[in-house]
């Protein structure tokens, strides 16, 4: 049956970018979910580190009553409504047409549901659609489509808290190695183990050099631990393109930020990096091979 549905999205390049499109969708939903939720769990679990440490110590911790319980899973907890409490029926949890049909409100106590929700749906979507138009269905497809919703997910909790999780950042780092080693991507291995080296220790030398220079951090740790499983799976060779689409994209979008609000916020790096590795990963070679030639170095 496997092998009749995968013969079927071959045959149908339409029909194959249409299921993708739609499964964005449905992973996008999930992916709210874990921008949501998984930040809270970690935080609970730091906090439980630290009360079982402090009590090792002899000392009396009193803990805040939301952390005496963990939050809520990110699969067996139904989706419901952050501020009430309101289990959401099938039928408001269909993505983007829930949002339109309800409103963008609640149900029960009919508070605003955020524009952030339908918007990872549709990325999501267009992002899966984006990869069914330049791969067929295979195994390298498949790993593409994990790279992008990691990518989203991760960019997702940077902007809400400024971390990078070291689970999922590892997670990413090391599927990226093994799909190498497999040969489920276009990158072999050497090169997969020398792009997360050349991708951590790069943005390391510079955190530091500019440390030393102006006495200020220019970015956190979780920054160069995301470049280095981007290297996990670009190779050293799309590096440079990676962070100077990341820096464009980011001084683009800061200034903005600047002049359309008239001050300072501070911008995680991430989900630049991220965007800049993603689409390194699927035009990186084009580009290069569009800027040799406009630069006469290259036909």
């Amino acid at each position: 049956m496997f092998d009749a549905l995968l013969t079927t999205l071959q045959n149908t390049p339409s029909l194959y970018a249409a299921v993708l499109f739609v499964f964005g969708l449905l992973v996008g939903s999930f992916l709210n979910v874990v921008i949501l939720r998984f930040p809270k769990r970690l935080f609970w679990q730091w906090a439980q580190d630290a009360k079982e440490h402090l009590t090792t110590m002899g000392c009396q911790v009193h803990c805040p009553d939301e952390l005496h319980s963990p939050p809520a899973g990110l699969v067996l907890t139904r989706s419901h409504c952050p501020k009430c409490g309101h289990q959401l029926a099938w039928w408001e949890n269909i993505p983007l047409v829930s949002w339109a049909m309800l409103k963008a409100r609640c149900r029960q106590c009919h508070s605003a549901i955020g524009l952030r929700y339908p918007l990872v749906e549709l990325i999501t979507g267009l992002i899966f659609l984006s990869v069914a138009l330049h791969y067929p269905p295979s195994m390298q497809s498949l790993c593409l489509l994990f790279f992008s919703a990691m990518l989203i997910a991760l960019s997702g909790i940077d902007i809400d808290h400024q971390i990078l999780p070291d689970p999922m950042v590892y997670i990413l780092l090391w599927f990226g190695i093994v799909a190498s080693y497999w040969g489920w991507l276009d990158l072999s291995l050497q090169d997969s183990v020398l792009g997360a080296l050349i991708g951590y220790l790069s943005l390391w030398s510079f955190y530091w050099l500019f440390k030393i220079v102006t006495g200020k951090e220019g970015m956190g740790y979780g920054d160069f631990k995301l470049f280095a499983a981007l290297g996990a799976w670009i190779g050293p060779t799309l590096l440079i393109p990676t962070i100077i689409l990341a820096a464009l994209l980011g001084t683009v979008i800061g200034v903005t930020g600047m002049l359309l609000f008239k001050k300072q916020n501070r911008i995680p790096f991430g989900p630049f990096l991220a965007a800049g590795g993603w689409v390194s990963l699927l035009y990186g070679h084009t580009l290069i091979h569009a800027y040799l030639r406009w630069a006469g170095l290259g036909f």
